[in-house]
């Protein structure tokens, strides 16, 4: 009997939850601004106008839950084993961060500036997200699950074991990019700008269908 290397589809995400330490309260002004890194700690029920983390700080093993703010500014901070939920920020601007072994569940970004960043293992569950901008960002083993996502640029990203299942994205760009094992059979796609970028990436009959007429137009095809 012949016998063929093909798969059904591409490889999945590996997710392993994050482990939380020994988690300790940390005062609001520690978690507002500053360089220290924090370890096994909690951030809760906090709400300001900015928060500004510098010095390329570590939030590992730890928590941040309810924190509401205009804005976070936290350029190459390392987000490691921990839990984010309940996070409502207008802006967050983390360029050349890192996020290893992560879950952000039921928050609301309105831009999120994360281009040049690292991911593995990472998890956003019931997120609202509007302009995410991942430009030339490494992602590995990385789920949007059940999410609504305005704007996806993943410009000259490379990725791989990346899903979407039960997320709606609005628009995605993959300009430049290089993708394996990127499953986007799960999601509600309404616009796709550069369709060379999505090489490398699976999608549905259905999906290719619905996209049909926006594909047409950027061609120049008519459609009768």
């Amino acid at each position: 009997m012949a016998t063929t290397d093909e798969r059904d589809g591409p490889d999945a995400p590996r997710l392993h939850p994050p482990t939380l330490g020994m988690l300790v309260a940390v005062p609001d002004a520690v978690a507002l601004d500053g360089d220290d890194d924090l370890d096994e700690v909690a951030i809760r029920d906090l709400t300001a106008d900015e928060l500004v983390w510098t010095g390329r700080r570590r939030f590992g093993a730890s928590l941040l839950s309810g924190v509401t703010a205009r804005s976070w500014a936290a350029p190459g901070a390392s987000v490691v084993g921990s839990v984010i939920e309940r996070l409502e920020v207008v802006a967050l601007s983390a360029p050349e961060s890192g996020w290893w072994n992560v879950e952000v569940q039921q928050s609301r970004i309105g831009s999120a500036e994360l281009y040049d960043s690292n991911w593995r293992g990472v998890r956003f569950n019931r997120c609202k997200l509007g302009y995410l901008n991942l430009r030339g960002a490494h992602l590995t083993d990385v789920v949007f699950a059940d999410c609504q996502i305005t704007d996806l640029d993943l410009g000259h990203a490379t990725a791989s074991r990346l899903a979407f299942p039960g997320t709606r994205v609005d628009r995605l760009d993959c300009s430049g990019s290089r993708l394996a094992d990127v499953d986007l059979r799960g999601a509600r796609l309404a616009d796709i700008g550069d369709i060379e970028g999505l090489r490398g990436a699976s999608i549905s009959l259905e999906q290719l269908l619905d996209l049909a007429p926006a594909l047409a137009q950027r061609l120049g095809i008519r459609l009768d």
